[in-house]
């Protein structure tokens, strides 16, 4: 059965998945660029995000890098992962963080509490704005995806949501060498063992730990 997954989700030691004070200079909040740091140099990120000529780095990141895509058929975000507005969307002038092609190339929906029309955009990518909850935006994310799974994309909020509605399936967290100190907290309070997950891989790089956390039965 196709899996909502949560892949590539980048923290800190402490465990935070955005810093404080995000705003427009800081969409990941103060710090929060540095969690990526294992990826940014990877030939996956590179071509993904437009040098398709990229040389980057191979190896276990860039490996995880490429898996994070894989098989995903959809994607959910939470609002804040797709921009910085707030409340009624004054225009449909913001298109999101990623340019004319975003690195989706897959429906993407976007959870909100306010109505917008659909988006295309270049690539095969199309922001659907879904103001019904979680719930429905899965069932639709599912519906677009058929055989293949969805990924979660997260902010944090998003992703705490759905995991403590027991609706994930697998997590691949990358817990990078940074210290934020604060911020947004992934899974502080969630009892990963009661919802039924088991470390199924972990593995070091210089640059970070991978972990992936499976659902009993996955």
């Amino acid at each position: 059965m196709p899996k909502l997954c949560v892949r590539c989700f980048a923290l800190s030691i402490d465990g935070f998945g955005a810093g404080p004070n995000q705003d427009l200079a800081n969409p990941l909040g103060v710090g929060g660029m540095g969690l990526h740091g294992w990826v940014l140099p990877t030939r996956t990120f590179m071509r993904m995000h437009g040098d398709v000529n990229a040389d980057g780095t191979t190896g276990v990141d860039d490996d995880f890098a490429r898996r994070g895509f894989e098989g995903i058929g959809a994607s959910i975000l939470g609002r804040n992962m797709f921009g910085p507005v707030r409340g009624a969307w004054p225009d449909d002038s913001w298109k999101g963080w990623w340019g004319d092609n975003p690195p989706y190339h897959t429906p993407v929906f976007v959870l909100t509490h306010h109505a917008r029309p659909s988006l295309v955009m270049a690539g095969g990518t199309t922001f659907h704005f879904v103001t019904e909850g979680i719930q429905v935006a899965l069932q639709r994310a599912r519906e677009a995806a058929g055989e293949k799974d969805v990924r979660l994309g997260g902010g944090v909020a998003t992703v705490r949501q759905y995991l403590n509605a027991g609706l994930v399936d697998e997590l691949h967290l990358v817990f990078s060498p940074v210290i934020l100190g604060s911020g947004e907290p992934l899974i502080a309070g969630i009892d990963l063992l009661r919802l039924g997950f088991r470390c199924t891989e972990h593995v070091s790089t210089p640059n970070a730990i991978h972990l992936v956390l499976t659902k009993n039965g996955g």
